[in-house]
């Protein structure tokens, strides 16, 4: 595990079931939701205009974003339906009591 990439955001007790935490890490804006115990990470910039994702109204695991009301699956990052804007995801892991998110590339973990 490079520790560039693997970086411990907050302990994973931190975060309860249905709040959400912004990050800043190695520049970025990196927003944090517990959806029914289960951790996303995505980017907090909206593709579409760059707006901050972060204070978006949340149903489920879709997220609304609050200047023009796209919504991304917090899950795949990608807008429901076919085709569409996508926003960055990040993974979130438990280790040793801390969230730790990865920034590596997506496309190039192996699937």
């Amino acid at each position: 595990m490079n520790s560039s990439d693997h970086i411990p955001i907050g302990a994973v007790d931190e975060l309860g079931p249905g709040q959400r935490k912004l990050a800043f890490i190695d520049g970025r804006s990196i927003v944090l939701f517990n959806v029914d115990g289960t951790i996303h990470a995505i980017d907090n910039t909206c593709p579409h205009n760059g707006a901050s994702l972060a204070s978006g109204q949340l149903e489920g695991c879709v997220l609304s974003c609050p200047a023009h009301g796209l919504r991304f699956d917090l899950r795949t990052g990608c807008m429901p339906g076919a085709g569409g804007l996508s926003v960055t995801t990040f993974p979130v892991r438990a280790i040793d009591g801390k969230l730790v998110v990865s920034l590596e590339d997506p496309a190039a973990s192996p699937a």
